[in-house]
């Protein structure tokens, strides 16, 4: 069986669970601690990050951009008959979620209001580009079915989800057909099967504790926002 070697709250080991998820592929995760990295995970992680997968021939894989393309190459597409091109769009907006990840926990790990500000601001005009891309009439990004993209863009939103229930502030304030994506990714089947039963606890303990974040409904509402009401 595939093994995912992880860090419980990472959102690029998100992405590889959901891709395997989606396509109903079995697989199991090992935990380690990245504060104290063991030597057999240095070993096998050439660059001494998780993702990695470790496949039933012995190979080991490593970036979670490079498994993506395995899982697809491997198991087949989400999707079947897409273009080329549309192939490459997908994975330019796939990119663009990914390579926000760490701007989002950079943003959720803010200790003062200003830098918390400054660095949401930014991530939710990333956010707003992404919500003049999406289509009213469908569920997710492109039409009714998940998507690579969908699966890109999951670990941003989930973890968004997470921080409006439990502080005052809302990404996506304001962004209506953003919400509606979220809302629709998250009330999909493959959600809890990629991540940890605890993932929500855990989340909060790094991210809502000691954090601008923490301050819970001492946050503001309206930051990113045109308005204290738009938020639902």
């Amino acid at each position: 069986m595939i093994k995912i070697i992880s860090f419980k709250i990472c959102p690029f080991v998100q992405r590889v669970t959901g891709a395997l998820a989606a396509k109903n592929i079995p697989f199991e995760v090992e935990y380690i601690n990245l504060k104290e990295k063991p030597q057999w995970f240095l070993d096998i992680s050439p660059n001494g990050q998780v993702p990695v997968m470790s496949l039933p021939s012995g190979t080991v894989l490593f970036e979670s951009d490079a498994i993506i393309e395995f899982i697809e190459d491997e198991y087949g597409p989400l999707e079947q008959g897409v273009s080329n091109e549309q192939r490459a769009l997908d994975r330019a907006w796939s990119y663009l979620g990914s390579k926000h990840y760490m701007a989002q926990c950079g943003t959720m790990s803010s200790q003062g209001q200003d830098t918390f500000k400054q660095r949401a601001e930014k991530l939710i005009k990333v956010f707003a580009r992404v919500e003049k891309q999406l289509a009213s009439e469908t569920r997710f990004f492109k039409s009714d079915h998940l998507s690579q993209v969908d699966i890109a863009w999951l670990p941003l939103l989930h973890r968004a989800a997470i921080v409006k229930t439990h502080t005052n502030f809302d990404f996506l304030c304001g962004l209506p057909k953003m919400q509606a994506w979220q809302n629709a990714l998250l009330q999909t089947d493959i959600l809890q099967s990629t991540v940890s039963e605890d993932f929500e606890q855990r989340f909060k303990d790094f991210y809502l504790t000691g954090t601008y974040l923490a301050q819970g409904e001492d946050v503001p509402q309206g930051i990113g926002c045109d308005s204290n009401t738009c938020c639902v």
